[in-house]
C-alpha cells in the first residue's frame, strides 16, 4: 500500500511562543481556514479545538502539546501539515522540549506589543539545540501598543536571530488592515465585512494613488498609522531583497550585477537560506482578527522543510560501536523515537511516535532497542486532538499514535530488530518545587500509585519518591502549576482525593573544593566475609553554568579528565545528576567487575548529599587505588566502600548548598515601579534590566525560587492588580550562609520526627 502524500509535500511543524502570544488562537485558525474544522474555536471561550483538556478550557492556557493533521494547497499542490501547538507556560516545557526534538520546522510567535518575552527565550534555545528552521509570525498587531518594528529589534538583540520581513504591516491597532507583501509586491487587504475571513490582492502602485485611496478610506487610515509612502517602501524593500541576497551565495552575482531577483528566486532562495538557519522569515498579522493567516500558511509550506530536507537522523547500533544513518524514505529499515505518552480512558495508553525512516503497519511487530524487548503494535491512529483517525501504516515522515506498546517510555527507540538502531534520547530538565501528598482515605491510598506512575510515566519532568527520613510521598515538577494541574488530574481522571502540603523547593548539594577520603567496608561473620576498600578523590566540577547540558560538549569532558586525573583513564560521566566519573586504577589494584557497582555506589550516595539530604550534582570522582580481598571481596561490599568513600571525601570538600534561581520578567504601570523593585530587592532579587514599553515599565530579575511563593497575589495587592509577571528557571547558584543554616535546621527538625 502506498503513502498518500510524497514524502517532499508533507510539512511536520510546531507552534511555539511565550504564554498568551497566540498559538492555540492561531493554530484554531490554521485548522479553519485549511478545512480541518468547520466552526473558530476561541480560547477565551472554552471552544478551542486544541485545547481538549477540562483543565485547559478552564484556564485559557495550553496545558499538553496537542497535535493534528491538515491540508493546504498551494500553487496547485496539496501539501499535508502534521501540526504540533505547544504550550506557552514554562511549567509545561517538557511539551516543547519533545515536540521540538522530533519536529522538522518551528512557527514562532511573537506579541506585537511585547516583542521577544521570557519563555520565547527558553523556546528558541530549545529549538537552536535540535537545529529546528523557523519562520517567525508577529501577532496581535491589532493591540494598542503595537510595534511590528520593535518586535523585530528584539528578535536581533535578545534571541540573536537574523530575521528578515517579508511584510510590513499596513497600520496598527484598530487601523491594521493588511500587510504590503515585499516578495510578490502587493498588497493583501483583509475584508472587515467578512470579519477578515477574506482578503483581496491590490497592486503596489495603487497604494500611492489619490483616487484609489479615496475609494478605500480604510487603506489610507493603515498607510497614514504606519507612515508608509513610496519612497519608505522602496527602501524597506530594497533593504529585505539584499538581506536575502547577502545571505546566498547562488543568487548574490545575480543581485550585484543586476539588482534585480524575481519572486520565485527570491523565495528558493529564502527556503535555502531558512533550511540552513541563516535566515528567520517574518510575517505579520492578526490572529483573532483572522488577519495573516492565509500568508502564513504559504511561507509554512515554502520555507519550513519537508522530512526529506533535514540531514539523516543519526543513531548508533545497540552496542554504541558504530553510528547508523536514518534516511527519510519508505525503503529504509523502520526506525521510529516515542515522545509522548498518554493515558487514554478507551484504549489504554497511547504512544506517540516520528517515524524517522521505513514503514510500520497496523498489527506488525517493532523492536524496542532501548528497552530490549518486542512488542505488537495494535492500532495505528490520526490523532486530532483528542480525536483519533484509524489509518492502516506509519511511513518515513509521519508522526501518529501507536497503541498497544507496553514497555514503551519518552524517548525509547522502536525499530527493525534485523536493523537494530537507537536514536538519542530526550534529555528534560530536573524538577525544581516538590511538594507531599497524602491521600485521604484508606481506598484513595490503593489508587494513588497507579494515578502516579501513569502520570509519571507521561511526564518525565514529573517524579515521585519517599522521603526516607519521614516516609512521605513526594511529588516533584517544574513549578506550582504543574502540581496543581497533576493533583487536579488525579481527582479527574483516577479519582483520587488527596491532600498537598505547602510547596518546597528542589535544592542541591555541590562542592566547593578537592578532598579525598577512604572507604573501607568489612564484615566478618561465620561464613564468608564481606570486604571492599576504595580511595577516592572529589572535585568540584565546572558544569554550574552549563544549565543545558548540550552545551557541554565531548572535548570539554575530556579536557576536564586529562586536568583532573593527569594521565590515561577511562571515564563516563552522568548528564543528569552531572557526575564525571574517572577510573585511574593503574595494575589491577581493583578488579574489572567491581569497578560498576563503585560507580553506581557513588550515585547512590549522591541522591542525599552530605549538608541536608538534597541531591548532589557537579562533582568530579577519580577512582585513586583501593585493594580487594580474593575469596571476601564482592560487588556489594564495593558499592557500599564507594558509596561511604564519597561522603567522606564531600564531608571534606566544603559542602554547599544551591538554589533555583528564576529568571522574571514585571510588566508596572510607571506609578508602582519603586515599590514593586524595593519588594524585589526584599525578595534576594537581583535586577537585570529595566525597559519603557507601551506606557509600562519592565523590569528583569533573577531571584530565588524560594522567594517567589505567593508573589501573583502580593503583585496584584502592589499594584491594584494592574501588574503581571512570568517567571522561567534560570540556573542554581550557592545559597546565602544565613539562609543556608535555616534550610540545614529544618532539615535536621524534619529528619528527627
Amino acid at each position: 500500500m502506498a503513502r498518500e502524500v510524497p514524502i517532499e509535500l508533507t510539512r511536520n511543524i510546531g507552534i511555539m511562543a511565550h504564554i498568551d502570544a497566540g498559538k492555540t488562537t492561531s493554530t484554531e485558525r490554521i485548522l479553519y481556514y485549511t478545512g480541518r474544522t468547520y466552526k473558530l474555536g476561541e480560547v477565551d471561550e472554552g471552544t478551542a479545538v486544541m485545547d481538549w483538556m477540562e483543565q485547559e478550557r478552564e484556564r485559557g492556557i495550553t496545558i499538553t502539546a496537542a497535535a493534528t493533521t491538515t491540508f493546504w494547497n498551494r500553487l496547485e499542490k496539496d501539501y499535508r501539515i502534521n501540526l504540533i501547538d505547544t504550550p506557552g507556560h514554562v511549567d509545561f516545557t517538557v511539551e516543547v522540549e519533545r515536540s521540538l526534538r522530533v519536529l522538522d520546522g518551528a512557527v514562532a510567535i511573537f506579541d506585537a506589543v511585547a516583542g521577544v518575552q521570557p519563555q520565547t527565550e527558553t523556546v528558541w534555545r530549545q529549538a537552536d539545540k535540535y537545529r529546528v528552521p523557523r519562520i517567525a509570525f508577529v501577532n496581535k498587531m491589532d493591540r494598542i501598543g503595537a510595534d511590528f518594528d520593535h518586535a523585530v529589534r528584539t528578535m536581533r538583540s535578545r534571541l540573536h536571530a537574523h530575521p528578515v520581513p517579508l511584510q510590513f504591516p499596513i497600520g496598527k491597532e484598530d487601523s491594521f488592515v493588511g500587510v504590503i507583501d515585499f516578495i510578490e509586491e502587493r498588497a493583501i487587504i483583509w475584508l472587515e465585512e467578512t470579519l477578515g475571513a477574506k482578503y483581496e490582492y491590490i497592486e503596489i502602485e495603487k497604494l500611492w494613488d489619490p483616487a484609489f485611496l479615496e475609494t478605500r478610506p480604510d487603506v489610507a487610515r493603515g498607510l497614514k498609522a504606519s507612515a508608509i509612502d513610496r519612497a519608505f517602501y522602496l527602501e524597506h524593500r530594497e533593504k529585505t531583497v539584499s538581506y536575502i541576497a547577502e545571505h546566498d551565495d547562488r543568487v548574490l552575482a545575480k543581485y550585484i550585477e543586476q539588482h534585480a531577483l524575481t519572486p520565485e528566486e527570491l523565495r528558493a532562495s529564502i527556503r535555502r537560506s531558512t533550511l540552513a538557519l541563516k535566515l528567520v522569515p517574518v510575517l505579520a498579522g492578526s490572529s483573532l482578527k483572522n488577519k495573516g493567516l492565509q500568508p502564513l500558511l504559504d511561507a509554512l509550506v515554502d520555507f519550513l522543510p519537508s522530512p526529506a530536507d533535514v540531514p539523516p537522523v543519526e543513531g548508533a547500533s545497540t552496542d554504541g560501536a558504530e553510528p547508523v544513518l536514518c534516511r527519510a524514505a519508505d525503503d529504509q529499515p523502520f526506525a521510529a523515537l516515542a515522545f509522548k505518552i498518554q493515558s487514554d480512558p478507551y484504549v489504554g495508553s497511547l504512544t506517540y511516535v516520528r517515524v524517522y525512516s521505513g514503514q510500520l503497519h497496523a498489527g506488525g511487530t517493532v523492536y524496542n532497542s532501548t528497552r530490549d524487548a518486542r512488542e505488537r503494535v495494535g492500532r495505528l491512529l490520526r490523532m486530532h486532538a483528542n480525536k483519533r483517525e484509524e489509518i492502516d501504516a506509519l511511513y518515513a515522515g509521519d508522526i501518529a499514535a501507536v497503541v498497544g506498546l507496553r514497555s514503551a517510555t519518552t524517548g525509547d527507540t522502536l525499530c527493525d530488530e534485523k536493523h537494530a538502531v537507537v536514536l538519542e534520547p530526550i534529555e528534560f530538565p530536573a524538577p525544581v518545587i516538590s511538594v507531599a501528598i497524602e491521600p485521604k482515605t484508606k481506598v484513595d491510598q490503593d489508587r494513588l500509585g497507579t494515578a502516579l506512575n501513569k502520570l509519571a510515566q507521561e511526564d518525565p519532568t514529573f517524579r515521585v519518591h519517599v522521603d526516607p527520613d519521614t516516609g512521605q510521598t513526594l511529588i516533584s515538577g517544574m513549578g506550582e502549576l504543574h502540581l496543581e494541574i497533576i493533583v487536579d488530574r488525579m481527582l479527574r481522571e483516577f479519582g483520587v482525593v488527596a491532600s498537598v502540603g505547602r510547596p518546597q523547593v528542589a535544592y542541591r548539594e555541590t562542592i566547593r573544593r578537592p578532598a579525598e577520603a577512604e572507604g573501607k567496608y568489612i564484615r566478618q561473620t561465620g561464613g564468608r566475609g564481606q570486604y571492599g576498600h576504595v580511595k577516592l578523590e572529589v572535585q568540584p566540577l565546572p558544569t554550574a553554568e552549563h544549565e543545558d547540558m548540550h552545551e557541554v560538549s565531548t572535548d570539554q569532558l575530556e579536557a576536564w579528565v586529562k586536568q583532573i586525573a593527569r594521565a590515561r583513564a577511562k571515564w563516563s560521566f552522568d548528564k543528569e545528576r552531572r557526575l564525571l566519573f574517572i577510573n585511574a586504577i593503574m595494575g589491577g589494584a581493583i578488579p574489572q567487575e567491581f569497578i560498576g557497582p563503585i560507580h553506581a555506589g557513588v550515585l547512590e550516595a549522591m541522591e542525599t548529599g552530605v549538608v541536608a539530604g538534597f541531591e548532589m550534582v557537579d562533582v568530579a570522582v577519580t577512582l585513586v587505588d583501593g585493594s580487594y580481598h580474593e575469596v571476601d571481596s564482592s560487588e556489594i561490599a564495593f558499592k557500599i566502600a564507594g558509596s561511604m568513600g564519597f561522603r567522606s571525601a564531600c564531608q571534606k570538600a566544603d559542602p554547599r548548598l544551591l538554589e533555583p534561581v528564576m529568571r522574571i520578567e514585571v510588566v508596572v504601570p510607571e506609578e508602582y515601579m519603586g515599590d514593586v523593585m524595593g519588594d524585589l530587592n526584599a525578595r534576594r532579587g537581583h535586577i537585570q534590566g529595566m525597559e519603557s514599553r507601551a506606557g509600562s515599565q519592565i523590569i528583569r530579575a533573577q531571584v530565588p525560587l524560594a522567594e517567589m511563593f505567593g508573589y501573583a497575589t502580593e503583585l496584584r495587592s502592589r499594584t491594584q492588580g494592574r501588574g503581571s509577571f512570568s517567571m522561567h528557571f534560570s540556573h542554581y547558584e550557592e545559597v546565602p550562609a544565613q539562609v543556608a543554616d535555616e534550610i540545614v535546621a529544618r532539615a535536621t527538625v524534619r529528619a528527627a520526627r
